[in-house]
């Protein structure tokens, strides 16, 4: 809701009543300090393009024998509890709840989605970090792609995300196993638009998390249970943006990266 103009412009020291702030005036409600817009600065380099013609190229492939594709992302939750108890739905009165709750503290939920199979393996841990990261990968490859020569694992660059995480965490034969599967697929810095493991999030709040959950048992049964049923339906996500269009509606900054892309004028004939 927009706030009306605590106060008018002051009039003028003198006769007549002044035309407020500067020279044309300044109309009610025309500057509104408390509102804003987020979006995200992020500048389009020679690396971001290369990230996502990388992660375009691998989506756009054909599925494989023996070859994997898997998405990978992880997500902080609050675990939030009520101060006093929820009044429940009633005829003719939807349930209520106190706008204080209570917190319980924070869970990360690790999600890895396969967009051959349409099948996503979700966690909820405590934290995220490379001890999680490593068991979480080492948990799904060897449970579910225990026969894939090859895995290509899209994922950000979150320092955790790495191949020595690997290593410092599991045995060595294990580390190694894993490091020769799987193929990392980077995201850019601000390019997380780019990994379909962020449009499952996008589901899973507002289908799970759109309530409070006050502990991390009960939140692991809620994701179990999302998943479980999505997997159920095998509900895949349907991709659409492509290398060509990327490079159509991205002309700007490919021309921008490198004035030799800058695309030829129309002949002009007759």
């Amino acid at each position: 809701m927009e706030h009306p103009v605590a106060a008018r412009a002051p009039d003028r020291v003198g006769r007549g009543r002044g035309r407020g702030i500067g020279a044309a005036g300044l109309k009610k409600s025309q500057l509104k300090p408390w509102l804003k817009k987020q979006w995200c600065l992020s500048k389009l380099d020679g690396e971001y393009l290369a990230k996502m013609e990388d992660v375009l190229e691998l989506y756009a492939q054909p599925a494989h024998p023996g070859r994997a594709r898997l998405c990978f992302d992880e997500r902080p939750c609050q675990l939030l509890g009520e101060k006093l108890a929820a009044l429940p739905a009633r005829p003719g009165q939807v349930a209520r709840q106190d706008h204080e709750y209570v917190r319980h503290g924070t869970a990360v939920v690790l999600l890895a989605y396969d967009l051959d199979t349409g099948q996503r393996y979700a966690q909820v841990r405590a934290r995220r970090t490379k001890a999680d990261y490593a068991d979480f990968l080492h948990q799904v490859l060897t449970t579910h792609y225990a026969d894939a020569a090859r895995v290509d694992l899209v994922q950000d660059n979150l320092n955790t995300h790495a191949y020595g995480s690997f290593y410092e965490h599991l045995p060595v034969a294990q580390a190694r196993a894993l490091s020769r599967q799987v193929r990392f697929h980077f995201t850019p810095r601000h390019g997380s638009w780019l990994n379909m493991a962020e449009l499952e999030f996008s589901a899973l709040a507002r289908q799970c998390l759109d309530r409070r959950i006050a502990s991390l048992d009960e939140l692991a049964r809620q994701v179990q249970a999302w998943a479980t049923e999505r997997n159920r339906r095998a509900v895949k996500v349907n991709w659409s943006f492509t290398l060509a269009k990327a490079e159509d509606k991205l002309q700007h900054w490919y021309t921008k990266v490198n004035p030799v892309n800058k695309p030829e004028p129309p002949s002009q004939t007759g």
